[in-house]
């Protein structure tokens, strides 16, 4: 090889092992602000939020154990566990393991949570595919039961629904529940996600081939379910560090949000058609 193409290569390798090591750290930051601790705290009745600055986890308390949606990472497993400990509850008292959707920010600590506490993960159907490729340390992921559209889960009293919101993952899910808040009753909904991440694509997807028709189901089916406390998969979603600072100063619960929920259904959907179209107008 010439001496001038020998080193346009050896430029080339350089530059391209700088851009990766640039990338992989970017992304190592992006998990570890992700993993950045929130105060614990009660959102309403027995429902507890137990997650990150932006991972949102939420503990749901019975007196025959407890509910966890989303284990998040797994390096933000341990962020949950403190959290958990510090509202004076138990992590060998969690007896069941719910998720949100099969990306790894929601739910790769599956099976380190499973190790810590011995709870029954439970998935939906359409995410299973993918929630079997991740295996973080090469462990097989726990799946203890399949879920599908619907289905209830129910422990001490409290009982969750399992609403399919597909599009942003196959199996994509809501959940919503009631908690008691001084002798009434309201309707809590954790909302999956309805947001289209960059590179999604909406258009002749051959992975994904109902993807549009998804999301717009989706979309169709959360403004039919009754929602008083909004919360969901990421704290932006819902406001949380806002919301949490009103906590401390009296008044109304500001988690009390229907309102809210309709405003991130309406800016998703706008998105999502947005985008549907430019994607259309490609063809």
């Amino acid at each position: 090889m010439q001496p001038h193409k020998l080193l346009l290569c050896l430029l080339f390798v350089l530059v391209a092992a700088t851009q990766t090591s640039a990338q992989n750290k970017q992304a190592k930051q992006a998990k570890t602000d992700w993993n950045a601790p929130f105060p614990p705290h009660k959102v309403i009745g027995n429902v507890y939020f137990v997650g990150s600055a932006e991972l949102a986890t939420f503990l749901i308390t019975t007196p025959e154990g407890h509910i966890l949606i989303n284990s998040d990472f797994e390096s933000t497993v341990p962020v949950i566990r403190a959290s958990v400990e510090k509202l004076g509850f138990k992590m060998t008292d969690i007896k069941i393991l719910l998720g949100s959707h099969a990306h790894g920010d929601h739910m790769e600590g599956d099976a380190l949570m499973k190790e810590l506490t011995g709870a029954r993960v439970m998935a939906m159907e359409q995410d299973v595919p993918l929630l079997r490729k991740m295996t973080p340390g090469n462990k097989p992921h726990p799946i203890d039961r399949i879920l599908k559209d619907g289905d209830q889960v129910a422990l001490g009293g409290t009982t969750l629904v399992a609403h399919l919101t597909a599009g942003h993952t196959p199996g994509c899910t809501t959940w919503t529940l009631k908690a008691d808040e001084n002798g009434k009753p309201y309707n809590v909904l954790i909302v999956c996600s309805v947001g289209i991440n960059p590179g999604y694509v909406l258009v002749n997807n051959k992975d994904y081939p109902q993807i549009a028709d998804d999301y717009a189901r989706s979309f169709r089916l959360l403004r039919t379910l009754p929602v008083d406390v909004f919360l969901g998969a990421h704290g932006s979603f819902y406001g949380l560090q806002a919301k949490y600072a009103q906590l401390g100063k009296g008044g109304a619960n500001p988690f009390i949000d229907p309102a809210g929920f309709k405003a991130y259904l309406d800016d998703k959907e706008k998105a999502f058609t947005t985008e549907l179209a430019a994607q259309k107008a490609k063809q």
